[in-house]
């Protein structure tokens, strides 16, 4: 008999060394891909943030310390620029995130044509993010169909992107066109994974649709709302396409978000320096929001 447990106990010691190999070769790609295109570049910026030197000059940069970030906090122009960054994303990520959990939910009815209806939502994540940018651009220029479509209805026509008060709106839009879709689908695929067991108890209960939403879905959720998000407010904080294509940071900077105003600075006035120690700050405030939302929705312990 022990010799009979130990031999099962090595075949299941194999079996568990095998499934790890597999595991590490199928996710040594996407890790080394990571560390390349990701941690290497951040690790990169920071070195850069501390070093100075003339634009275009064959002299070695040289060392300055925090005196980079010292300069960057005196300018008046990157306070501005984090100010509507912030503003973008608190008012952006609510919204994305708000109507695609109520198309999910939505669509998780018994609805006519449901496939259909979540295929559409989807298409315009399945365009280019440069495509969807000029479509808009078209379509909310001062002369575009929207503005028609607002003069036949007898409203007056809106300037949109070339509008300091109304620009930030018009980059929800957009942006909100092209995420909706493809945030939707991740909880729709968390709100089939939910077994069916837990709203058959909320309807013997007697819990409407509303009270089974926020105590059945929403913790039932809690994961793939998380991962929804944290995705979400990264992306959001480097939306960088629509900003270049549009405005260029205008009109009057009130679209010159972080993510575009580090390229300005180190591709348009040559100064990398200042530009990588912008893009460390925009990573301390990224996984700054992201720790707190990882907090609020963390799982409680011992809950699956």
């Amino acid at each position: 008999m022990s010799t009979a447990i130990r031999a099962g106990g090595r075949r299941h010691t194999g079996r568990s060394r095998r499934d790890l190999a597999a595991g590490a070769a199928f996710l040594a790609p996407t890790i080394a891909l990571i560390i390349v295109l990701r941690v290497a570049p951040a690790l990169a910026a920071v070195g850069a943030s501390t070093k100075s030197g003339l634009p275009g000059s064959l002299a070695a940069p040289t060392f300055v310390g925090a005196d980079v970030f010292a300069r960057l906090f005196a300018k008046e122009s990157f306070w501005e620029s984090v100010r509507q960054t912030l503003v973008f994303n608190i008012l952006v990520n609510p919204i994305q995130i708000a109507l695609a959990l109520a198309l999910a939910v939505l669509l998780t009815r018994r609805l006519p044509a449901s496939g259909l209806w979540r295929t559409l939502i989807f298409l315009p994540s399945a365009v280019p993010l440069a495509g969807s940018t000029i479509v808009w651009g078209i379509a909310l220029r001062p002369d575009g169909p929207v503005n028609g479509a607002l003069e036949i209805l007898g409203l007056p026509a809106q300037p949109w992107f070339t509008s300091p008060d109304q620009v930030v709106f018009s980059m929800i839009v957009l942006a909100s066109w092209i995420g909706i879709g493809y945030w939707m689908m991740f909880l729709i695929a968390g709100i089939n994974d939910i077994p069916p067991v837990y709203f058959e108890a909320a309807r013997i209960d007697g819990a409407g649709a509303l009270r089974t939403f926020f105590s059945v879905t929403i913790p039932m959720l809690r994961r793939p709302l998380l991962f929804v998000l944290v995705a979400d407010t990264v992306a959001n904080f480097v939306l960088f396409a629509p900003v270049q294509i549009l405005t260029s940071g205008g009109p009057e900077g009130n679209s010159n978000f972080l993510m575009y105003d580090i390229f300005h600075k180190s591709y348009e006035l040559s100064d990398p320096y200042e530009a990588s120690a912008e893009l460390v700050v925009l990573l301390v405030i990224m996984v700054a929001i992201v720790a707190v939302q990882f907090r609020l929705l963390r799982t409680p312990e011992g809950e699956e």
